[in-house]
Order: structure tokens, then C-alpha cells, then sequence
């Protein structure tokens, strides 16, 4: 029996094909902290982009920090 692309109902190879194409071959870990250190540098690129762009809530931020930071100091 075929399957109607008008019901939606797909035949048995089409899970099959699909599972193909989104599995990936396991990265090295090298890869994975490759990817981590450009995700990481970017993302403080963006920090710091906010920072000279919002200068104002930077110092809030900082002095909030500061004082959660002292709180919990002995």
C-alpha cells in the first residue's frame, strides 16, 4: 500500500531516511572544545560590546554583584 502525501501518512522508509540525515558522526573532543573556546570568545565579545554600548546598567550590575558578594563574605 502506498502512502497519500495528501493524508500525511508516510511510508516505513521515510523515519529511516530522516533518522540518516540528522544523525552525526560522534565528535572528537578536540572538536568539542574547539567549538566551546569560539563560543566562549564570542560570547565575551558580546559582553563586552554591551558593556561600552549600556555603560550604566554595566556599573549597576557590578556594583550589585559586589555587594551579593560581600554578603555572603565571613
Amino acid at each position: 500500500m502506498k502512502s497519500n502525501p495528501d493524508t500525511g501518512a508516510a511510508s516505513p522508509e521515510a523515519p529511516a531516511e530522516t533518522h540518516a540525515e540528522t544523525e552525526r558522526p560522534p565528535e572528537s573532543e578536540a572538536e568539542r572544545r574547539r567549538r566551546r573556546a569560539v563560543f566562549l570568545r564570542e560570547l565575551a565579545e558580546a559582553r563586552e560590546l554591551r558593556a561600552r554600548v549600556q555603560p550604566r546598567r554595566t556599573k549597576e550590575r557590578r556594583m550589585r554583584e559586589a555587594l551579593r558578594m560581600r554578603t555572603f563574605r565571613i
